[in-house]
């Protein structure tokens, strides 16, 4: 089972993309695969055309309550169905879906985070979402969340894919627009483990979003105690080619 998380620029990377999938279309009948994506980037690009601000706080954003539905719009939306079609062309049968249908729990985190939501234990997964990939169907799941009141929550598509991830016991690979993980001269980190990790975060190498998305990395590495790689769109053809978490 292999849940595969695309974030950053890689969605706006047709090529990169098609090349993806249809890797995924080749081992879709010998081992079920599920992807998570983002839409950070695209949610920025479309308020920077409305001219409304992006608020991060520790590199996360700022989910403001009025800005949900265009939130939920780009995410569920947009994207979600860009990906879609994307999937649909390389003769796979994706399933759109979001974190609710997948059965994993959320709910909304700290207050200064707006309506940012966060997935929580036990880490479970629906009947739906196996008997889809059972049938293999392939779901794209997007990051946005219900809490039990049904409140809808923008999560970090990282730590949704975590989630997912311990859930299934699965592999997992964050797919992103930068090929590795990178040192303080801009060259890719073959592996890491929790004390490398640290020593990047010390130094100041290692910060914002990437510094989640390690940290995300290494915590599903040391749970399922298998390597989690980083990588760019080419790692499904290159096996050599990102960084290695160990756990």
């Amino acid at each position: 089972m292999n849940v595969i998380k695309l974030g950053g620029r890689v969605l706006d990377d047709p090529q990169g993309l098609t090349t993806l999938f249809q890797h995924i279309a080749q081992q879709q009948n010998l081992e079920p695969t599920l992807i998570v994506h983002g839409g950070g980037q695209q949610v920025d690009d479309l308020f920077a055309k409305l001219n409304l601000s992006v608020v991060k706080y520790h590199g996360l954003r700022v989910s403001m309550a009025e800005q949900m539905p265009l939130i939920v719009g780009a995410l569920a939306g947009t994207v979600n169905k860009q990906l879609l079609g994307m999937a649909i062309k390389q003769t796979l049968k994706p399933v759109g879906l979001t974190l609710f249908e997948t059965g994993l729990r959320v709910q909304q985190g700290q207050p200064e985070l707006g309506m940012t939501g966060h997935c929580i234990e036990p880490f479970e997964v629906s009947e739906l979402l196996l008997t889809l990939l059972e049938q293999k169907h392939l779901p794209i799941v997007s990051c946005v969340g219900f809490d039990s009141r049904g409140q809808w929550l923008n999560v970090n598509a990282d730590e949704a894919a975590a989630g997912l991830a311990k859930a299934l016991s699965a592999t997992l690979t964050f797919v992103s627009d930068v090929p590795a993980v990178l040192d303080d001269q801009q060259q890719p980190i073959a592996q890491l483990d929790s004390d490398s990790i640290e020593q990047l975060i010390q130094s100041g190498t290692l910060m914002g979003g990437m510094r989640l998305k390690v940290e995300q990395a290494l915590n599903v590495a040391q749970f399922l105690q298998k390597q989690v790689r980083i990588c760019g769109c080419s790692c499904d053809t290159r096996h050599h080619s990102g960084t290695l978490i160990n756990p």
